[in-house]
C-alpha cells in the first residue's frame, strides 16, 4: 500500500526544514516516509531553483551585526524582494548564520558557508533550502569582522539594511556608539589619510589635476568670448549654438566667431597653464577629499562647532582614538 503522509509527519518535517506544506507533503510521499530522504529531496529542489535563478539580481536582503566575546561581525543574506527579506524565517536564518560565524570567529565568507548550524545543516545547504522554499535566489554577502576589545555596533534604525562596527582603543560606550552613527551616516572610505590606498590617492590626484586644468581653460575661453561681445551661455555647446541661431538669439557670424575663439583660446591657455598653481589647487581638492572621506577627518555629525571626529574623541579623552571600522549596506549610497 502506497505511503500517505499524515499531519504529524508533515508538521515534523516542516519544523525540521521550514519548507511549505505542499512541498513537505510531496517530498514525504516520494520518499515513502523516509525523513532523511525527504530532506534531501527538499534540498535538491532548492538547488534546482537556485541554479534556475542564478541570473537574478539579489538587491534586497537582511543585514545583521553582532558583538560577543571580543569578536564582532556583519553579515548580509541577500534575496530578490523585500517581501522575502522582511520575513521572520529569513531574518531568523540570517541571525543563526551570524551567531555561528561569531561563535566560530570566522574571518571569511567561505568559512561562514562551511559552518554547521545548530540544527545540523551546513550554512550553504540552509541558504539553498530557503531559496527552494521562497523561489528566490539567495546568497551570502558583505561579511566583515573586527576582533578585540571596545567594539561597538549599530543596526541603522533597526531595519536590517545598514550595519556598522567601530573599535576604539579605550572603553567609551557613548563615543563608540556615536561613531557607529557617524560611519552609517557619512560612509567614510578609510580611517585616516594614511589608510587610503595609494592607488586611490593617485587616481584622486589625477582627477583633481585634470579638473583644475579644465576649469582654468574654461575660464580663459569665457573671458575671451566676453571680450568679443559674445554671451558664453549662448555658445556653451554646439546644440545650444544651433538652437540659438534658430531663435535669432545668435547670428551665424557670431556663431562662427565663437567657435573660432573657443578653439584658439582653449589651445592657448592649455599651452600656458601655470603648473605650480595647478598643483596648489589640486592639493586643495585632495585636502577636501580627505576631509570628506577619512573618518577621523570628517566633521562630526553632532558637532555644533564643526569639530572633526578626532577632536570629538579627544574632548572625552586625549588618548581616545578609532582603531578600525566596518560598514555594509544593501542600498546604494
Amino acid at each position: 500500500m502506497a505511503y500517505k503522509p499524515n499531519m504529524e509527519d508533515i508538521k515534523k518535517l516542516r519544523t525540521m526544514t521550514g519548507a511549505g506544506l505542499a512541498d513537505v507533503k510531496k517530498a514525504l510521499t516520494e520518499a515513502e516516509g523516509d525523513f532523511d530522504k525527504a530532506k534531501d529531496l527538499l534540498r535538491e529542489r532548492g538547488l534546482a531553483i537556485a541554479a534556475k535563478r542564478s541570473d537574478r539580481e539579489t538587491s534586497n536582503g537582511c543585514v545583521l551585526v553582532k558583538v560577543e566575546n571580543g569578536f564582532a561581525a556583519i553579515i548580509a543574506l541577500k534575496c530578490e524582494t523585500d517581501f522575502v527579506a522582511n520575513g521572520a524565517d529569513f531574518i531568523a536564518l540570517t541571525q543563526s548564520i551570524l551567531d555561528a560565524a561569531v561563535a566560530n570567529k570566522c574571518k571569511t565568507i567561505e568559512e561562514v558557508s562551511a559552518l554547521t548550524l545548530a540544527d545540523g545543516q551546513k550554512v550553504a545547504d540552509a541558504v539553498t533550502q530557503r531559496s527552494g522554499i521562497t523561489g528566490e535566489k539567495m546568497e551570502l554577502d558583505g561579511y566583515n569582522y573586527l576582533e578585540g576589545e571596545n567594539i561597538y555596533s549599530y543596526n541603522h534604525q533597526g531595519k536590517n539594511m545598514l550595519c556598522t562596527l567601530v573599535q576604539l582603543n579605550k572603553d567609551y560606550e557613548e563615543q563608540g556608539h556615536n561613531i557607529t552613527l557617524q560611519v552609517a551616516s557619512m560612509n567614510p572610505v578609510a580611517l585616516d589619510e594614511d589608510s587610503v590606498p595609494q592607488a586611490v590617492k593617485d587616481n584622486e590626484l589625477q582627477v583633481a589635476i585634470q579638473k583644475t586644468k579644465e576649469e582654468q581653460i574654461e575660464k580663459a575661453v569665457e573671458a575671451a568670448l566676453k571680450k568679443a561681445g559674445i554671451n558664453p551661455n549662448l555658445v556653451d555647446s554646439e546644440d545650444h549654438i544651433n538652437s540659438n541661431i534658430a531663435k535669432n538669439w545668435l547670428t551665424e557670424e557670431d556663431a562662427a566667431k565663437a567657435r573660432e575663439i573657443k578653439v584658439t583660446a582653449a589651445a592657448e591657455k592649455a599651452a600656458n597653464l601655470p603648473e605650480q598653481m595647478i598643483q596648489n589647487i589640486a592639493k586643495g581638492r585632495m585636502a577636501k577629499f580627505f576631509k570628506e572621506n577619512c573618518l577621523v577627518n570628517q566633521e562630526y555629525i553632532k558637532a555644533e562647532n564643526k569639530e572633526n571626529v578626532a577632536a570629538y574623541l579627544k574632548a572625552a579623552d586625549k588618548e581616545l582614538k578609532v582603531v578600525a571600522f566596518k560598514r555594509f549596506t544593501l542600498r546604494a549610497d
